[in-house]
């Protein structure tokens, strides 16, 4: 099911050894010391702490994080670079090692640009270039510069309590300097900034000059057993080429949490409101996404051409999904028949979506379900920096051709295919049924049987995916669906865990979740997997 990497938690990675790299800032012949290279997955997160001195942080195209650190120059300074890697992924320290005298200690680091990083500094500079998937950075009394691709999709919120915001951007400052809020492009990303006491300056720099560092020499780390510190090692006698490896296959779980007399659901809820077991045995929650944290939303809009005569309401119904949604979660909007179209990609622009529903119109060809839902889960992979969770919601009669009785060719991913391609999800899958049934009155009509199957297989299709099922008699009764959809949504928390039990043997594996802390409420979401 969902024990490959998951693209939103595969940040909090483990290996048992604590690592630690000593370099010397500057060796005898005035060179600077190699640099380590590690490993980093996809959307991993990343926290840098320095009270040393200055941090540079560059998010890149490769896929490895590369660390190096100097000293003033002239002087022979040793500290140490402690890596830890952790239940909230890595943390990356700067620590004055007992005995050596205080001196400035600057750390730079290169990270992929899908990372989500943290960076945190007493007194030093830090300096950003490029925008990862997210930035926190603070200091209490440390300059900020930071340096933007022209290209940038981020949404930006810069505060210098006692200094002062200097920008290059076109959106304006507030309360006298010291605040910017602003969105470049779609606002994918997420930059905030906040100091004490310093400045901070953002500029824009030319996409085509925006710094491409070249592959740089590697180091190994040795490493000893968790607890053991490594011993100090000279960068001048490591050997390159090595490339630090860690275990990161995380299990992802969706669900929501309801109150089982009133059928409301129950927000609110924190990481130790929960206990989570499979197979009956408890697993340690690695990560936790509260009800609050934003979703990717992708429309999923059956409009082949037995709904030209209703389009008008259809559309009408999504508006009202748009409408009702957070602002902070994105939306996009797939339609299909014979194939599945993008009519808006994810998006937080309320207005151009609004308007793309608005020109909806029903599409040509067989109703292809099967393939158009799985083009969806598809493009919802499709941002690697996008740390969002992701829900799918499907609105179909579910009479995808493939099912006997129904004309047309259907879809090529068979309906096995298509629930193992649902269960693997990361995301959640609501499904809307749409009731066509109509009297059969001849035999190339649709027969009541194949009404009832389809009936089933969106149902089959929540249940599995994580979501819930809405059966919508009337069309008029769309809109009201897709608002209790979105505020279904509102309730769901994202657990993950890494199983205790690593065979893959193919076998479920049951999932049960409870609510220590509330009696009366349940949790629903996926059930189990099969570890392949």
């Amino acid at each position: 099911m969902f024990l490959r990497p998951p693209k939103r938690v595969i940040a909090a990675l483990f290996f048992t050894a604590l690592l630690t790299l000593t370099c010397f800032a500057q060796d005898q012949t005035g060179k600077a010391p190699r640099g380590l290279q590690m490993e980093f997955p996809a959307g991993g997160r990343l926290r840098i702490e320095n009270d040393l001195g200055n941090v540079t942080a560059e998010s890149w195209s490769q896929k490895y994080l590369y660390v190096t650190a100097s000293g003033v120059a002239g002087r022979l300074s040793l500290s140490s670079i402690v890596i830890e890697n952790g239940d909230q992924g890595f943390v990356i320290r700067v620590v004055q090692r007992p005995g050596s005298p205080v001196a400035p200690i600057d750390l730079s680091i290169k990270f992929p640009e899908s990372a989500r990083v943290e960076i945190e500094t007493s007194s030093g500079q830090v300096s950003l270039l490029g925008v990862p998937a997210s930035a926190t950075v603070k200091s209490v009394a440390g300059d900020m510069k930071v340096e933007l691709p022209e290209s940038a999709n981020a949404d930006i919120f810069a505060r210098a309590i006692k200094g002062l915001v200097r920008s290059k951007l076109s959106q304006p400052l507030s309360e006298n300097g010291h605040v910017l809020q602003a969105r470049l492009g779609n606002g994918a990303q997420t930059l905030r900034l906040k100091s004490e006491t310093g400045n901070i300056t953002l500029s824009l720099t030319d996409d085509s000059s925006h710094r491409k560092s070249p592959e740089p020499a590697l180091s190994e780390v040795p490493t000893k057993r968790s607890g053991t510190p490594a011993p100090a090692v000279d960068t001048q006698d490591v050997n390159e080429g090595d490339v630090i490896r860690v275990d990161s296959q995380l299990a992802t779980l969706n669900l929501s949490v309801i109150d089982r007399e009133t059928n409301r659901g129950v927000v609110g809820l924190t990481q130790s409101d929960f206990k989570l077991y499979e197979n009956g045995t408890e697993q340690r929650i690695l990560q936790f996404d509260s009800s609050s944290a934003p979703f990717d939303l992708l429309l999923v809009i059956d409009l082949s051409g037995s709904t030209r005569d209703v389009l008008k309401l259809i559309r009408a119904a999504a508006l009202r999904f748009v409408a009702a949604a957070r602002p902070s979660d994105r939306i996009g909007v797939i339609t299909f028949a014979g194939q599945a179209t993008v009519v808006s990609p994810l998006t937080l622009d309320r207005q151009t979506l609004k308007e793309r529903i608005v020109g909806m119109d029903t599409a040509a060809g067989d109703t292809k379900l099967h393939d158009a839902l799985d083009f969806a889960a598809s493009q919802s992979q499709k941002d690697p920096k996008s740390q969002r969770r992701t829900a799918i919601i499907l609105m179909s009669d579910g009479l995808d051709g493939s099912i006997p009785g129904v004309r047309g060719d259907g879809s090529q991913l068979s309906y096995k295919d298509l629930l193992n391609r649902v269960a693997e999800f990361d995301g959640v899958v609501y499904t809307l049924w749409l009731d066509t049934v109509y009297e059969a009155l001849h035999p190339d009509d649709t027969q009541p049987e194949a009404f009832e199957a389809g009936h089933d297989r969106m149902k089959e299709l929540a249940d599995t995916g994580g979501g819930v099922f809405y059966e919508v008699e009337r069309l008029e009764n769309l809109a009201g669906a897709y608002e209790r959809v979105v505020a279904d949504l509102g309730t769901v928390y994202s657990l993950a865990y890494r199983p205790a039990d690593k065979t893959r043997d193919g076998k479920w594996r049951a999932i049960r979740v409870n609510v220590v802390s509330r009696p009366g409420a349940i949790a629903r979401g996926k059930r189990g997997y099969y570890a392949n």
